[in-house]
């Protein structure tokens, strides 16, 4: 019997806020345990919660970015459990009224358009964080993080391979920095990923007894963690076995899934509306608001460069990445710089500057319109692509215009003819053997004499018309 893996994924996305969701307590992550918290926060008797209207903001425009229905009334509830990590003992959640709803997800696999649905995406609060570093039998609780704005993205079990749910998350990711809305650093906690996973025969439409994934730190072991659980289901099945509906933990050392406990369901956790906290109300102005705020978002913005610029899908993917890299290129363009020439300096060594000064795009010296005119100086003729490769590095470091850096070193590209000529008459002299190479047909002799040139005039010469001389004189009598 053959077997399909079936795949839904909770998101937890830390909302980019300065203050938690219920109170003013400042969000970051760095800070030392224990030093932004607060009676709110803590959960102390008589302290009241108030809602961060900018974490409803960003948690609709991600709703919006996922074509989901936006609630015209929602509300927060209490999700009770007795655990450390919440001193209260609840965790402020949503349950049967969610803020967004019923969406759906288009994405790219390997060039084909996948589309998932997106069940919903709520408000919650997250928690406090657990340390079992402090020693033999000793525990300690960072209450920082509990309070700070999450949102839960739950979507429907549509996914169908370990591949499709690493191409899909790296989408939402994208999407998420595209908004602006969290820094979906996974090293911080800010963006959790967790796979359920089940198994069925091919062709059976009732879904298989399902196991939750946690713990685990990357997109990639996301997907290993997949892989391993379609397998360990399978033999079990195949063993006659019968599969529980449990939470297992990734070690990632070991490339498994452990047992931790058993799923539970919604009525363990006895939800009931938070009476301290007032619906939520987004009416049509708010939301018609947030959505003129939207950014073009990636698969659109990708597919318009591609025919915008005439360009590959591979390169229109690789400067739509990030939107940064996207509005440096286009403000590259429009300064004047041909879409395709742009492209290769700014995917090639502009992006091999940037990766080596651990920098980013955004805070970089060259500003995309002295790209844009250093581009200029190559198409014009004033000097060659060798010695914008050489002056590129130079204007990372300094930020000086490219014209400048030519002129204060003497790089003008040589393009007088004479001059040139002159100069390739005695390199001829000297090599006589290429150049008998060349006129009895081994055509590669004459790259050695280009380079000879341009060695003789320190890569100044203009590659064109030393091709050009060359051509004339290796083949006059």
């Amino acid at each position: 019997m053959e077997y399909e893996v079936v795949i839904g994924m909770e998101i937890h996305v830390e909302i980019d806020t300065k203050s938690k969701v219920f109170c003013g307590c400042k969000n970051e992550f760095h800070a030392p345990a224990n030093s932004h918290v607060c009676p709110v926060c803590l959960g102390m008797p008589g302290a009241l919660p108030v809602m961060n209207r900018e974490m409803v903001n960003k948690s609709v425009a991600v709703g919006l970015a996922l074509n989901c229905e936006i609630s015209r009334w929602s509300k927060m509830d209490r999700k009770n459990y007795f655990y450390p990590d919440q001193s209260k003992n609840y965790q402020i959640s949503q349950f049967d009224l969610p803020l967004c709803h019923d969406g759906s997800c288009e994405f790219e696999v390997n060039g084909e358009i996948n589309k998932i649905g997106i069940t919903r995406a709520h408000l919650e609060e997250d928690t406090a964080r657990n340390d079992h570093t402090q020693g033999i039998g000793e525990s300690g609780i960072d209450f920082n993080r509990c309070g700070v704005s999450l949102l839960e993205i739950v979507t429907e079990p549509d996914l169908r391979s370990a591949e499709q749910t690493y191409a899909f998350l790296n989408h939402l990711k994208q999407t998420l920095l595209y908004l602006g809305v969290s820094d979906c650093n996974m090293e911080e906690g800010s963006l959790r990923a967790e796979p359920n996973i089940s198994v069925r025969p091919v062709g059976q439409k009732e879904f298989g007894i399902k196991s939750e994934v946690k713990n685990v730190a990357s997109f990639s072991g996301v997907q290993k963690a997949i892989e391993y659980e379609f397998k360990r289901q399978v033999k079990a099945l195949k063993k006659g076995e019968t599969l529980i509906q449990e939470t297992r933990g990734w070690d990632a050392d070991q490339g498994i899934t452990v047992p931790q406990r058993t799923k539970e369901s919604a009525h363990d956790y006895r939800y009931f509306p938070e009476p301290d906290l007032i619906p939520i109300a987004v009416d049509e102005a708010w939301e018609q608001e947030i959505r003129e705020s939207l950014p073009e978002l990636p698969l659109a913005r990708k597919h318009r460069t591609t025919e915008q610029y005439s360009l590959s899908d591979y390169d229109a993917g690789v400067l739509t990445a990030s939107r940064e890299m996207a509005d440096y290129f286009e403000a590259c363009v429009a300064a004047g710089a041909p879409a395709k020439l742009a492209t290769n300096w700014i995917t090639g060594d502009l992006q091999a500057l940037i990766s080596d000064a651990k920098a980013d795009i955004t805070n970089i010296k060259i500003t995309p319109e002295q790209l844009a005119a250093m581009i200029g100086l190559i198409e014009d003729g004033t000097i060659s692509g060798k010695i914008a490769k050489d002056i590129l590095p130079d204007m990372f470091e300094s930020g000086k215009e490219p014209k400048v850096i030519v002129e204060e070193n003497g790089l003008v590209q040589i393009s007088d003819l004479s001059e040139l000529e002159g100069i390739i008459r005695e390199i001829l002299t000297q090599h006589p053997g290429p150049v008998e190479d060349f006129r009895s047909g081994k055509m590669q002799a004459k790259g050695f004499l280009v380079g000879q040139s341009m060695k003789a005039t320190k890569g100044k010469a203009n590659p064109k018309v030393v091709n050009q001389i060359l051509d004339q004189l290796l083949n006059e009598e």
